[in-house]
């Protein structure tokens, strides 16, 4: 598995709200059964029947629901690898036997048998995913007789990056409009689904939604735009009150972003001779630059855990070196307070 980034728990703090959830199994996942399912009974189920290490190793939540009389499991796997996992049905098959030994022990049976278990693996890498999706095709072939004995489980991929989105301008499902963020190449692209999002999410029982997803678009936009000022993005209390002041705003940032990328490489292309003194210094400076971004995004997501950031905190966060921040930002959803999470590096 890759390094945990700010962006990848951005998408674990999304996909821990129940409508996040609601629309992906609606907009993406097959199946009647769909149609009889309750979504007013949509919980996330604590990982405990893994160790501490091995939840650390991967990024899995776990639902169920409601389908008639019958609970519903869903396994849903957020994978951030750049490239396909050969091996990922493999992997299903072990985590899914995992939380089925869980039910056993904890009697959730239905009429002394296992429930249904769904195991959805979301990738929203850039190489296409191409691997098995059934773990039967991770063996080899089967000598004569031995075919029965072949182990069956199949996942269900959302492949982000090559889904086939609808060109609508209102937004119909919020898993959709995220993966329509994620796609966008261009500002007009980026607030016409933010303004969509804005009036969608009304009301307070969609305020906490409305946090997070303002909270991941903060770091979107530092991807989209890396040079635009990060105060300034962070200044901002809610990026979903789309407006022309706010919509001026950003696009200044782009604007910004793309004129200072063309001086960079004038600026560059003229020093090319005397560029090996300097290019120490350059370096440092964006090093120091993306650890303090990385700083500002884990705190970001500490206020949303946990509230108000206290100094002692903010002081542990500027101080830190890049790999206990990628540390923390992935002990960040397991941490009950600040102290366990501070106190466990």
């Amino acid at each position: 598995m890759s390094q945990t980034t700010p962006h990848d728990t951005g998408y674990k703090l999304l996909f821990s709200h129940p409508e996040m959830v609601r629309d992906l199994l609606m907009g993406y996942m097959p199946g009647a059964w769909l149609a009889q399912a309750d979504f007013s009974t949509l919980e996330r189920v604590n990982a405990s029947y893994v160790s501490e290490s091995e939840r650390q190793r991967h990024d899995d939540m776990v639902w169920r629901l409601k389908v008639g009389q019958q609970w519903v499991w869903v396994y849903l796997l957020l994978e951030f690898q750049s490239e396909p996992d050969a091996w990922m049905a493999l992997r299903m098959m072990v985590y899914v036997g995992l939380l089925s030994q869980h039910l056993v022990r904890e009697g959730d049976l239905h009429d002394g048998l296992l429930p249904a278990v769904v195991p959805i693996v979301l990738y929203n890498g850039a190489t296409p995913w191409k691997v098995a999706t059934d773990v039967a095709d991770c063996f080899g072939p089967s000598l004569p007789g031995l075919e029965p004995f072949r182990p069956r489980l199949l996942y269900h991929l959302v492949d982000e990056a090559r889904l086939k989105l609808h060109p609508l301008q209102e937004v119909r499902n919020l898993a959709e409009a995220l993966f329509r963020l994620e796609r966008s190449r261009t500002l007009r692209d980026i607030f016409q689904v933010m303004r969509a999002l804005g009036a969608v999410l009304q009301g307070p029982e969609m305020q906490p939604l409305r946090r997070t997803i303002t909270i991941w678009l903060r770091l979107l936009l530092r991807r989209k735009a890396p040079r635009a000022n990060i105060a300034e993005i962070d200044d901002i209390t809610d990026l979903l009150e789309a407006d022309a002041m706010l919509e001026q705003t950003i696009e200044r940032w782009f604007d910004e972003a793309t004129l200072k990328g063309e001086l960079k490489g004038r600026q560059e292309g003229r020093q090319e001779g005397r560029q090996e003194g300097r290019q120490e210094g350059r370096q440092e400076g964006r090093q120091e630059g993306r650890q303090e971004g990385f700083a500002r995004a884990v705190t970001l997501q500490l206020q949303l855990r946990f509230g108000l950031v206290p100094p002692w905190a903010q002081q542990r966060l500027a101080s830190a070196s890049e790999e206990q921040l990628v540390i923390w930002t992935g002990a960040i959803l397991s941490a009950t307070s600040l102290q366990d999470l501070f106190g466990s590096d």
